[in-house]
């Protein structure tokens, strides 16, 4: 048991840095790209400009069905482990893309690829930090469990849907972040903010004055530093 949970706690800990390493490269290089500057160019096949999430589709294909079929013990499971991360990287950085289907690396609704990353990325650290965080204590009653569980999810969700994300995943961990975040102002541009923030009501105007106020909210600077993109102007 014990053998078993090392070694998938070493493949997540791969999969995380293998994870977070492709998505910094990736950005860099599209960068480098996007100015003209060094030795790299945009792929293309038979005048077909192939995005890096085709290659990542194909790696996690490729080591998921390995996983599966080989049930691999011992160097190979870090190493599947590992590809399945590079193609989970590349394809979630054009998460805007296969959600809008169209080429909006670069444009504003880009953004949602770095959400999805950072999510992701999230998830991935606290199930790291914690081996299972959603374990039932001895003696405690299955339904209330089942409850506190599906309480606390929720509330995770809608802070990540208000745009607060560290909140959200870390909610998952802690319910009083969770809560926390799900009771705060959404923020401009999040889903929450676009569903229930209809133009020219109280919680709309509030909201836009508080990140006004201060000065283009941090995240969005982090946002803009990782994808090459603008800050917005509110």
């Amino acid at each position: 048991m014990s053998q078993t949970y090392d070694s998938g706690h070493t493949a997540l800990l791969v999969m995380l840095a293998a994870f977070v390493a492709t998505f910094a490269i990736v950005r860099a290089v599209t960068r480098l790209i996007r100015s003209g500057r060094g030795p790299f160019g945009n792929i293309a096949a038979g005048g077909v400009h192939v995005h890096h999430l085709v290659p990542g589709i194909f790696l996690m294909l490729i080591a998921g069905t390995l996983e599966f079929f080989l049930v691999p013990h011992g160097a190979w499971r870090p190493v599947l482990a590992a590809a399945f991360a590079v193609g989970a990287a590349l394809t979630l950085d054009e998460y805007a893309l296969w959600l809008l289907l169209d080429d909006v690396y670069w444009a504003e609704e880009g953004r949602k690829s770095v959400d999805a990353v950072v999510f992701a990325a999230g998830i991935g650290l606290v199930l790291l930090v914690a081996s299972n965080p959603f374990a039932r204590q001895q003696g405690e009653s299955r339904l209330f469990f089942a409850g506190f569980l599906a309480v606390n999810l929720g509330l995770a969700v809608v802070a990540v849907l208000k745009g607060r994300f560290f909140l959200g995943v870390g909610g998952v961990m802690i319910p009083f972040l969770a809560l926390v975040a799900a009771l705060r102002l959404a923020r401009p541009g999040s889903p929450w903010f676009r569903w229930f923030y209809p133009d020219g009501a109280a919680k709309s105007a509030k909201a836009r004055r508080r990140a006004a106020r201060r000065g283009l909210w941090g995240w969005d600077r982090a946002v803009s530093a990782m994808s090459g993109m603008p800050r917005r102007r509110h």
